[in-house]
Parts: C-alpha cells; sequence; structure tokens
C-alpha cells in the first residue's frame, strides 16, 4: 500500500507578511511548489487547524499540517540510461553520478536526467518527490548521491540535511597554491546582475565550506573539501570568493589558465579539462531504518584522475 504523507511544522516568525505557498516550499524543499499549492486548493494543508487559499499571507508563527497522498511525477518519463549504483536497499540508493549528467529536468534539459534514469530503474520512485532525489550535484560534477526509496526515507533524509548531519566530502583541484586550509563562512545567493550565477552577497543564505590540503603543484592546489552547508554552487562560489577557482569552472573560473613555463603535455591537460574539477568523493549518513551510521566512497573518474597525473608528471 503507498504510504500517505503526513508533514508538520511551524511558520518562523521572519516568514509573515510572505505567502503561504512560497513559505511552505521553503519549509519543505523536497516538494516542488506546484505540488505544494496544489494541496492547498485540496484543502490538504492547515494552518492551525483549517484549510487557507494559496495566496494567504502568513502571520509567522502557525503550525502546519500536512496530509496528502502521493501524486505521480507524470511530466518526468523513465529513459533507459545507465546507472552506477553503488548501495541499494528498499530505502535507499546510493549512486556514483557521471559527469554531464543533469540531476532533474529543467528548461533546457526535459529529459535524459538522473531522474528520468531513476524511474526507469524503479517505476516505484514516481509517487516519491523529485523520484526520491533530496539533494543534487551540478551537471559536470561527478560523485555520490542519494536517493529515497520510500516517503519515510525521503522525510528522514529531508530532516538529517537540514540538521546538517549528512557528511559529504570533496576532492576540487583549484588553480592556485595554498599554504594551508580553512574554513569560508560567507553568505550565497542569486548573483545581483547575472541570473546564471550564484555569488556571496550580504542577503544570501549562510553558507559554511571547509578544507584543507591534500596535494601541492607548481601552480595548483589539490584539496579536500567538506560542506556544512548545501548551498547552490556552494564550493565553486566559495573557492572563486577566496581568489581559488577550480580548474575547468565555466562559469566561476575565469579566462584559462596556464602555468609559466608549462610543457605540451600540461597544457593540452588543463586546456582539454572542459568542466570544474569537483568530485563527491564521500558520503556519510544515519541509515533511515537501521538509525546506524553509514558511509560510501568513490574514486575520481578517470578525466580527473588523468588530469593529476600530468601534474605530478610535470612536478
Amino acid at each position: 500500500m503507498t504510504e500517505a504523507i503526513h508533514l508538520t511544522g511551524s511558520i518562523p516568525a521572519a516568514a509573515a507578511g510572505r505567502r503561504l505557498d512560497q513559505v511552505l516550499a521553503e519549509l519543505f524543499s523536497g516538494y516542488s511548489r506546484s505540488r505544494l499549492q496544489r494541496w492547498i486548493r485540496a484543502e490538504q494543508v492547515l494552518l492551525d487547524g483549517r484549510p487557507v487559499p494559496v495566496r494567504y499571507r502568513v502571520l509567522g508563527g502557525e503550525k502546519v499540517e500536512i496530509r496528502a497522498e502521493p501524486e505521480p511525477e507524470s511530466e518526468v518519463i523513465a529513459q533507459d540510461i545507465p546507472l552506477d549504483v553503488r548501495f541499494a536497499d528498499e530505502h535507499l540508493l546510493v549512486l556514483n553520478k557521471p559527469a554531464g549528467l543533469v540531476v532533474h529536468p529543467a528548461a533546457g534539459n526535459p529529459d535524459g536526467t538522473l531522474q528520468n534514469a531513476l524511474l526507469h530503474y524503479d517505476p516505484q520512485l514516481v509517487s516519491l518527490p523529485r523520484s526520491g532525489i533530496v539533494h543534487r550535484l551540478d551537471k559536470d560534477t561527478s560523485g555520490l548521491m542519494v536517493v529515497a526509496r520510500s516517503l519515510t526515507a525521503h522525510k528522514a533524509l529531508v530532516e538529517q540535511l537540514q540538521a546538517r548531519t549528512v557528511h559529504r566530502e570533496y576532492l576540487a583541484l583549484l588553480h592556485t597554491v595554498l599554504t594551508a586550509g580553512g574554513t569560508i563562512d560567507a553568505p550565497i545567493g542569486r548573483h545581483p546582475r547575472d541570473r546564471l550565477r550564484m555569488a556571496v552577497v550580504d542577503s544570501g543564505k549562510e553558507a559554511i565550506t571547509h578544507y584543507r590540503v591534500l596535494e601541492r603543484f607548481p601552480a595548483h592546489t589539490l584539496v579536500q573539501v567538506r560542506l556544512e552547508t548545501g548551498r547552490t554552487h556552494q564550493i565553486r562560489v566559495h573557492m572563486a570568493h577566496i581568489h581559488c577557482p577550480l580548474v575547468g569552472d565555466p562559469l566561476y573560473g575565469g579566462r584559462l589558465r596556464i602555468p609559466r613555463g608549462a610543457s605540451a603535455a600540461l597544457r593540452e591537460a588543463i586546456g582539454g579539462f572542459r568542466r570544474q574539477a569537483l568530485h563527491a568523493a564521500r558520503l556519510e549518513l544515519i541509515h533511515p531504518a537501521s538509525g546506524e551510521p553509514v558511509g560510501w566512497e568513490a574514486d575520481m573518474p578517470e578525466d580527473f584522475a588523468q588530469l593529476l597525473d600530468v601534474l605530478r608528471a610535470e612536478a
């Protein structure tokens, strides 16, 4: 039998005056705003025990309760796209996403995404919000992602992400030589002029990135990065903010940088690396059924490893 959806929460005082559907989309980020609007209209969303219109302006402090039935993600079709599954049980899927694969359909990418592949792998995911996807990686970032296979697991994973108890480590290659690691604590929001980019802005959301040096080269540094928060493009924005952009980053890396005196092999390797050098290498969380900590690792993809081999040979 399909699980019913039961969600509860409180409207933050700071949200006073905003539309209910907007606030709910932030409180329950695993659900699309259009789906939340349908539930409001169907009176499946109660605010202090009573239904309200979609455009209702919240006062702040209200108790919200959602009781709804899962709806198929009918707009997303199943497609036979290969998946690198590292772990699977009735609650979770852990995948090693290749660079170049978009996580879910959006403008410019109507299909051919990880979400399309998931629906082919497990058609039951059609009843879950975003087919069980609870976090995402950029199109050209490779590495580990966890996907929920039940509403119970979905709720548990979203809560863990919000509580910052999901441990995510990345490998990143930077266009600079760092002497030591550190922490970047700087809010991230939409870029004030370029809507395709994010930026460090005073009005942004809290964003914290920890990094430590793994290996140094004459003009580059390989770092291990740990996310405390999960903002869009967080690592890419934060490293560019401290003038240490990622190798190959088309959006935040600026012009192509070839070190002075580089060999032909290094010039070709750096010039040919056409994506950000970023890989989600380790993922740790609490299993939603057993309550035990679990973790997975994924080696960096071949293109990233080959670039490092050239840098080591050059050094």
